[in-house]
């Protein structure tokens, strides 16, 4: 029932995208880097409030955040420490790296509209801020598939988000996620996903 064989360029791109970690020193071309920033942009964001930052870095900053990454990993135990490692190489190899960044203005423009309970009211928001940048990024990772580009989402380093986000000079925040964007160095085999059939429930 999940099944279709009419799959149009957009669910190609869907399933096609896969996490890259390693990458070539091929720059990316300035004109897509855009494109997959328009496309974040465009996302669904509750109240229309796109309250993200996109922070694009190259050259010296990303090699600090690099530095920052492999500095801290040994502040975790061995899982959480390996994983940072991997994610500092990712980044140290991208030509170009984006970390996307709540502003806070939806938790701030929710919490005065609605006459509920401050705390209630902070959670909402809060919830529904994530919600819009986590649509942001997925619309960057698909966009970048269709144009040829590799990407990897490292969720890792929330576990470092505020030491990261002063690194970008923002304000700590609610919701951090870093992207390595490039050309792939090595595409590994595609992880099995769980069929369709099997994560559906069908309410009539």
């Amino acid at each position: 029932m999940c099944v279709s064989n009419n799959i149009n360029h957009t669910l190609q791109d869907i399933e096609q995208r896969r996490s890259i970690r390693s990458f070539t020193d091929q720059p990316v071309r300035e004109e897509d880097l855009m494109a997959i920033l328009r496309a974040a942009n465009h996302a669904p964001s509750a109240h229309n409030q796109q309250s993200w930052r996109f922070l694009v870095i190259r050259g010296e900053r990303k090699k600090a955040l690099t530095s920052l990454v492999n500095a801290k990993a040994g502040d975790f135990p061995k899982a959480a420490s390996v994983l940072l490692r991997m994610a500092a190489r990712s980044i140290n190899s991208a030509p170009v790296v984006i970390v996307v960044a709540n502003t806070g203005a939806l938790i701030h423009h929710g919490t005065e509209l609605f006459q509920i309970e401050n705390r209630q009211a902070r959670e909402f928001f809060q919830t529904m801020e994530i919600q819009s940048s986590a649509a942001a990024i997925q619309n960057l990772l698909v966009a970048a598939t269709s144009l040829g580009l590799s990407t990897v989402w490292l969720g890792v380093l929330f576990l470092i988000k505020d030491e990261v986000l002063r690194l970008m000079g923002e304000q700590e925040g609610e919701f951090m996620a870093v992207i390595p964007v490039g050309h792939a160095g090595k595409v590994g085999k595609a992880p099995k996903k769980i069929g369709c059939e099997m994560m559906v429930k069908w309410l009539d």
